[in-house]
């Protein structure tokens, strides 16, 4: 159940990876981010423009194709910074060679602004963002922590790293199953049972939930 200390999430995804797309509003100031924006981000700008927001960064959890597809659009429209970890930037430049590989168009690709620093948090409105670095699925993949500044972030966009009942795949470049599982077990799962999980694909779950009853986690 949503608190005060939570801030508003819209999620959409579409064809053809049905990847979730994010944004995250703070409902008091209405400033807001947009997340993994792919094939989905004409979805996200409208949530952008139908709520009126105004959007602070755009976040990347990493940069498989089907999670950036839409980061020129949204960089065009928005005009903010966009934000990768630095040892996923090989794949973000590899978009073509990536889309490629599904037969997909070639997308254009506007270049990052900033990585990551995991010492820093990301302000917008009464709201913050805590980066986690959780490779395994990818070099770069991220988890981004966001609650009420001063308050343990209960909301968790974790990219591909972890799923409702599975985990992420490891058999892409760059991918590591040891790694993986640090991750999630080392970084995630002592951010608390509570937490929310919304993660690239599929429902939204906890990390209870996932520590008790996710297969790919039993020891």
């Amino acid at each position: 159940m949503a608190t005060a200390d939570d801030p508003l999430i819209e999620i959409r995804a579409t064809a053809p990876f049905y990847k979730n797309g994010f944004v995250v509003a703070c409902p008091r100031t209405r400033e807001a981010l947009v997340i993994d924006p792919g094939d989905e981000v004409a979805d996200l700008l409208a949530i952008v423009s139908g709520q009126k927001l105004a959007v602070k960064y755009i976040l990347l959890t990493h940069a498989h194709i089907d999670h950036i597809t839409g980061v020129t659009r949204a960089k065009e429209a928005l005009g903010v910074p966009i934000y990768l970890h630095r040892e996923d930037l090989p794949l973000y430049n590899a978009a073509a060679q990536q889309a490629a590989m599904f037969g997909l168009p070639i997308p254009s690709m506007v270049p990052v602004d900033h990585f990551y620093d995991v010492q820093q948090k990301l302000a917008f409105g009464d709201f913050e963002v805590s980066v986690h670095h959780t490779p395994g699925h990818c070099p770069g993949g991220v988890c981004l922590q966001i609650g009420r500044a001063g308050t343990r972030g209960r909301a968790l966009i974790v990219g591909d790293t972890l799923f409702a009942g599975s985990i992420g795949r490891t058999d892409l470049p760059g991918g590591d199953p040891a790694t993986l599982l640090h991750s999630i077990r080392e970084v995630l799962f002592p951010l608390g049972d509570d937490a929310a999980v919304y993660p690239g694909h599929g429902e939204a779950t906890t990390i209870g939930e996932e520590r008790r009853t996710n297969p790919f986690l039993k020891r």
